[in-house]
């Protein structure tokens, strides 16, 4: 693989990483034919980002080697290590006019490298690690509500929430009001509780076709860093969402990039699931079959699905788990800054759609260990 960045380009991308930053410590990168497609998940599998961008962003880009025959190859490196290039935004585009990347997987290299004013070359070597690819588990097509909005008018109605906050709730009520409001446990004590609650018009909005009386809770760490991108690049943001408990999508598109930020909801047990119809079209129910919380299990199905692995489409559903009485004990456990995968929040499901030897779906894992009860 390799690609030429030249002029504003290299801000685009750096702008890119450091959303991507907020998402997880890990960065996937996959040439493919449509273009350099840059992914992280967070630790909790509740968080996922991706930026597609298209061959025309680039000045030079090849997919894959010089035979035509030659297989993709896809990697992962540390967030830290390909976020240390492009640290300095400001220095960036006044310095550096094009930007090389190179990926060597006979050296187990990727080369980062910095052609800035002057005749100044920096070469960053960076290792990385063979992977799988991982693509979430949505489809914005099945989604009920949908919105699309100016990045503007977002960022100036999250500023008003403090940097601390964790989650935020999105409101559609049966009047076409669309609030924002600080997500407040039923537990607190409302006496010592502040709620912070913005109303946008629906004229402010692009686009509404959302749900009456619709709501989603999600976390706002994640939100702000695709905010930022969305306000730098000047593109309107779109928010596919459902019922409670389903994951957000977020979307930006443009003829250079495509980008994509699904999150986890938090679920809302008081209310029943409903299946509105859109656009007329019903929507499908979601299967009602006892998943549990065995990841794992989950991506093992996904591998050895019948799907075509190079165009796959998964339904937009995350399996609602049995109740069970030791939930209450694991809130305590395994919480991620900025995406808290505790309280009510479901876990996305991610799936390797893709081997690293070939396009054939991996086949079935044996489970030597089983999981213990108790915390690792």
């Amino acid at each position: 693989m390799k690609c030429i960045i030249v002029g504003g380009n290299v801000k685009v991308l750096s702008r890119a990483v450091l959303s991507l930053s907020r998402i997880g410590d890990e960065l996937y990168l996959e040439p493919t034919e449509n273009g350099l497609s840059l992914r992280s998940i967070n630790s909790s599998r509740s968080a996922f980002a991706s930026f597609l961008f298209a061959p025309i962003f680039f000045q030079r880009y090849e997919a894959g080697g010089p035979e035509p025959d030659t297989e993709l190859f896809r990697c992962k490196v540390l967030m830290k290590s390909f976020l240390g290039v492009f640290r300095s935004l400001p220095s960036l585009e006044k310095t550096v006019e094009k930007c090389l990347i190179l990926l060597k997987p006979q050296l187990s290299r990727l080369v980062v490298q910095l052609q800035c004013k002057y005749g100044v070359t920096k070469t960053h070597n960076l290792t990385f690690q063979e992977c799988e690819r991982l693509q979430a588990v949505f489809d914005t097509q099945r989604c009920a509500s949908s919105l699309r909005a100016p990045a503007q008018l977002l960022v100036e109605a999250v500023v008003h929430f403090p940097l601390t906050l964790a989650e935020v709730t999105l409101r559609v009520d049966a009047g076409g009001k669309i609030t924002l409001q600080n997500y407040v446990e039923d537990e607190a004590e409302p006496s010592k509780t502040m709620v912070t609650e913005l109303c946008l018009a629906k004229e402010e909005f692009e686009a509404v076709a959302a749900v009456p009386d619709s709501h989603i809770t999600f976390c706002l760490r994640e939100f702000r860093g695709l905010l930022s991108f969305a306000e730098a690049s000047n593109l309107p943001l779109s928010i596919y969402y459902d019922a409670p408990g389903r994951p957000v999508v977020f979307t930006l598109d443009d003829t250079m990039l495509e980008v994509n930020l699904v999150l986890a909801t938090l679920s809302d047990p008081q209310n029943t699931p409903q299946h509105p119809t859109s656009n007329g079209v019903p929507h499908v129910p979601v299967p009602s079959d006892d998943f549990t919380d065995d990841l794992e299990a989950y991506m093992i199905t996904m591998e050895t699905s019948t799907r075509d692995p190079q165009n796959p489409t998964f339904p937009l559903s995350t399996p609602n788990p049995p109740p069970s009485d030791e939930e209450e004990d694991d809130e305590d456990g395994g919480a991620v800054p900025g995406t808290p995968p505790n309280k009510k929040f479901r876990s996305l499901f991610f799936g390797s759609v893709l081997t690293p030897g070939g396009p054939n779906p991996a086949p079935t894992q044996e489970v030597l260990a089983e999981d213990s009860d108790g915390e690792c």
